[in-house]
């Protein structure tokens, strides 16, 4: 019998060998999108100025979801539910970050624009992360005994799965931001017997692109993002009841609240938050006296949809 600690260790490796490998090919021949080649398609420039790609996220997806179908300790819903999960929503956001537009912003921007008629990228987005994580949140399963129990429980798993995705792509504003989130919210979940299944592949995978991300060569996007966060709230789903909850208020909570605080300020301003946020990040550039700021990329604001949304990367006002 393979032990927990080899089991988690086994699925980080491969997910991290198969981001890598996925990443490679990816940036050696990236994929055209409409008539447009793939360097064009999947482009962006920072806010210094610098070309990223978005590669990046797409990598982040095939990796977790290749590592995590062959991941050992998984039982067969699990790997499915996680499947549709990441992949849900990493096709989802890669949707956003390939057709999105800025003009509206956060679930008040996106459902507004709803309610007036107009779909926008981001409300297609939103209804189809939830509609995959209710599915996943089915497919996983849930141990109570009673038809309305499990009922609840596909409700509220499949509520963590699309606020866990929504929250991660929040995060993905500065370079190796989301990925660190990440791993300081997997790390505990992957030390448990029921959410390490889940979570090491992802973790590995979200790992090995670290560099890539922090050396502002390529970024999560909306792709990679929101397919990490629906991977972590899937693993999250693996726990008791009670954890649940409470993880869907602090979901709940953190999503409300990024429509009117500024998250980086936040990171900030509190020291202890900014070290970890900086770590392993270029220093951000200062301008000279008199110099006229630079605009943000044709895409830069693609990341982010509440009171954070701005440029990529871009230093903190």
């Amino acid at each position: 019998m393979i032990r927990p600690t080899v089991r988690v260790l086994a699925g980080a490796a491969l997910g991290a060998v198969a981001a890598r490998s996925a990443y490679r090919a990816l940036v050696r021949r990236p994929p055209g999108l409409n008539g447009l080649p793939g360097e064009e398609a999947w482009g962006r420039t920072n806010h210094r100025g610098e070309p990223v790609t978005l590669l990046e996220g797409p990598a982040f997806v095939a990796g977790a979801a290749a590592a995590g179908l062959l991941a050992p300790g998984a039982g067969g819903r699990v790997r499915l539910a996680a499947l549709l999960a990441g992949a849900g929503a990493g096709v989802l956001g890669g949707y956003d970050d390939l057709a999105g537009s800025a003009g509206s912003r956060g679930f008040k921007g996106h459902l507004g624009a709803l309610a007036r008629g107009e779909v926008t990228s981001g409300a297609v987005k939103i209804l189809g992360i939830g509609a995959t994580g209710l599915a996943a949140a089915a497919i996983a399963g849930s141990p109570a005994p009673s038809r309305a129990g499990r009922a609840f429980d596909t409700v509220l798993d499949g509520a963590i799965v699309a606020g866990s995705a929504n929250l991660m792509n929040l995060f993905d504003l500065r370079p190796g931001r989301a990925i660190k989130v990440g791993l300081i919210t997997g790390v505990p979940l992957a030390l448990t017997s029921s959410g390490s299944a889940v979570v090491a592949a992802p973790l590995g995978a979200a790992t090995a692109l670290l560099p890539e991300d922090l050396g502002e060569r390529a970024m999560l996007g909306d792709t990679g993002s929101n397919a990490l966060g629906a991977l972590l709230g899937l693993a999250a789903t693996r726990l008791a009841r009670g954890p649940r909850l409470a993880v869907l208020a602090g979901l709940a909570g953190l999503n409300a609240a990024s429509e009117f605080v500024s998250f980086t300020k936040v990171i900030r301003e509190i020291p202890a938050l900014n070290w970890v946020d900086m770590l392993g990040r270029r220093p951000p550039e200062v301008p000279a006296a008199g110099a006229v700021p630079a605009q943000p990329g044709p895409v830069d604001a693609a990341a982010g949809t509440g009171a954070d949304a701005g440029p990529l990367g871009d230093p903190a006002p």
